[in-house]
């Protein structure tokens, strides 16, 4: 949620110039055209989502709202992830961007917390630190919350994440912050949280995968690789490869990606010009890195030192079919935002992967707000297309949901109309209820539509 410089200088002047330029910039480009996805958008009568015709939402949860252990919905919504649970039942598992500063928008509003609750990390009078997630139990057949509860606190903004494919949510700090500040422990860490908790798991940090500016995760069902990103104008793109699969608290090593040949010069951003095309490919590579509890902050200036390429805040990150795609929201010439795509090599983290490199592609490079514009959280649909939640700050906020399908076009399947972003898009297992997030006030939405009429 940083502003770019482009964001403080987008004034209302340029606004309607906006629409015209972005569209010569996407002939500029080459890119492919905008294409009419499910069909226009409707206006919402109660004036929070448009969605096109014959796609409804339900408001799941919302902000305030009192769960079933008594504690109070926190605010901030934002990564999320959706399990299978019991017949018809999902579970939600939810991140709560929560600053210590917000403990009266968090879950501890009408309700004191135990004295024995399990959390992270506390205030001097023994009061959890108000982030973590929460879980809620949605009946897919009924359209309603069977239970909600918190079921990770005590840390600080948990921003995005990951599922795993052995059932659990990684939530990752978007937070560095150092004893004192104002809890007793460091934070920048990844906690695990099981899909099937019943109420606040123990946090463990998961500290051999890197103390940073996490934001999202992906896991590589095939090897058990964790992909990390890092939401800095100068992060790195990063992999954990566990000691033992599917038990990362065993520990791991952690690596950042490097381009085998460097055109960019090791800078896959485009701000100074279209050092990387859209729809070109890199080899890479992945350097080791050590000292990765980094109590300097440093670890993304170290390990760029050894090579590995820089990247403009890369955010959302999901898992596809044998390969993943993440956001790098402020990236590009425009700097409205790019997609970047990797393919893992056959031999990926192994000693034979030099002989079959790993593959990085600029898949897109928005050329403008139409296009889509700072794309942030990000899911792989059943139908294989990306759905990206947009996150930008200007001054008119006009945040959608942009589809991306797999040969590059670009859709717009929702528009938020309240000053806010959205977050936490998934699916449920059988691909017929999508979820997302209003950030703030935080609500969860169930949208239901006719997702097999897609027109190019």
């Amino acid at each position: 949620m940083k502003l770019s410089r482009r964001q403080f200088t987008l004034g209302l002047g340029s606004l309607a110039f906006a629409g015209v330029a972005s569209r010569l910039a996407i002939a500029d480009a080459g890119l492919s055209p905008l294409v009419a996805g499910y069909g226009p958008l409707v206006p919402d009568p109660d004036g929070l989502l448009d969605l096109p015709k014959g796609f409804s939402y339900r408001v799941v949860s919302k902000f305030g709202d009192m769960m079933s252990d008594g504690f109070a919905v926190p605010d901030k919504a934002d990564g999320m992830g959706c399990f299978p649970y019991e017949g018809t039942k999902v579970a939600l598992v939810r991140n709560h961007e929560m600053k210590p500063s917000n403990t009266r928008t968090g879950p501890f509003a009408r309700k004191a917390a135990p004295a024995d609750m399990p959390a992270y990390d506390r205030f001097d009078n023994g009061v959890p630190l108000p982030g973590g997630t929460t879980t809620i139990i949605y009946d897919l057949a009924t359209g309603h919350v069977d239970r909600q509860f918190i079921s990770l606190i005590g840390t600080i903004r948990n921003c995005a994440g990951g599922q795993t494919p052995w059932g659990s949510w990684l939530t990752c700090e978007e937070d560095i912050s150092l004893p004192g500040d104002p809890g007793a422990k460091d934070h920048g860490w990844i906690f695990e949280v099981p899909s099937r908790a019943e109420g606040p798991v123990e946090p463990v940090p998961l500290k051999a995968m890197g103390r940073f500016n996490h934001e999202a995760a992906a896991v590589d069902p095939r090897s058990g690789i964790v992909y990390l990103t890092e939401d800095r104008d100068d992060g790195l793109f990063y992999r954990f490869i566990p000691e033992v699969p599917g038990d990362l608290a065993k520990g791991g090593r952690l690596q950042a990606l490097a381009f085998v040949a460097k055109p960019a010069g090791g800078d896959s951003r485009n701000w100074n010009g279209r050092d990387w095309g859209v729809g070109q490919w890199q080899q890479a590579f992945w350097v080791d890195l050590d000292d990765v509890h980094s109590p300097n902050d440093d670890l993304r200036e170290r390990g760029a030192a050894k090579g590995a390429v820089t990247f403009a805040r890369a955010e959302g990150i999901h898992w596809g079919k044998d390969e993943l795609y993440f956001c790098c929201t402020s990236g590009g010439v425009e700097g409205y935002g790019q997609i970047m795509r990797y393919k893992p090599s056959s031999f990926e983290g192994t000693a034979k992967e030099g002989d079959e490199p790993g593959r990085i592609q600029l898949f897109l490079e928005s050329p403008g707000p139409d296009v889509f514009d700072f794309g942030d959280n990000l899911t792989v649909a059943p139908n294989g297309h990306l759905i990206v939640c947009e996150d930008q700050y200007t001054t008119i906020t006009d945040n959608h949901l942009r589809g991306v399908t797999p040969d590059g076009k670009v859709y717009t399947l929702g528009e938020l109309k309240t000053q806010t972003e959205l977050a936490g898009v998934c699916f449920s297992p059988d691909g017929a209820t999508m979820f997302v997030n209003v950030y703030s006030p935080a609500k969860t939405l169930a949208i239901t539509g006719p997702w097999s009429k897609f027109r190019t």
